[in-house]
This record gives C-alpha cells, structure tokens and sequence, in this order.
C-alpha cells in the first residue's frame, strides 16, 4: 500500500508514546495496520469487529480513506489551462 497521510483522516490520530507513535483508530490502541492483516488474512469486517475494541463505523472510515487515496488527482480547471499555440495563427 502507498505511503498515507492518516493525519488526514479523521478517525485515526498518531500520539508519541502510545503504541510506539503507530497510527492507531482514536481513542484506542488498537494499529491501524491490524484491520489490513487482518482482511489480508482472510477476516471479515465483523469478526475484526467481534475480535478488537473498534466499531465498524471507523473500519469503514479508514477503508474508504484509504480507497480514496488511490483515487487519480483530479485533472486540472480546464478554464485555468493556457490556451495552445497555433502556429498558423502566429
């Protein structure tokens, strides 16, 4: 998985000293890289759920960060775009 910037989603916080400064879903201690190995591993969402101090509400929330992340950029304004050039015109 790319490098991400979790300091962009809201439901995960990275505090020096606790658990190492590893991103963990706030207000507990659980890693975020648990919920990946886990669903690598074969675990549904339920059973992470079942298994871990964290709601599916915020599994959700780090899976769908991390599904927009591999969203392409958006392209650019086509209105901010220099006009090209045209050579007969010049």
């Amino acid at each position: 998985m790319a490098n991400l910037d979790w300091s962009q989603c809201p439901a995960v916080e990275s505090i020096p000293g606790k658990v190492s400064g590893a991103w963990v879903f706030k207000d507990t201690r659980m890693p975020v890289a648990t919920v990946f190995e886990n669903l690598e591993s074969g675990a549904t969402i339920d059973e992470i759920v079942e298994w871990f101090d964290v709601s599916r509400e915020q599994i959700v929330a780090v899976l769908e960060f991390a599904a927009r992340s591999l969203d392409p950029p958006n392209p650019p304004n086509s209105a901010n775009r220099e006009m090209p050039v045209d050579a007969h015109s010049v």
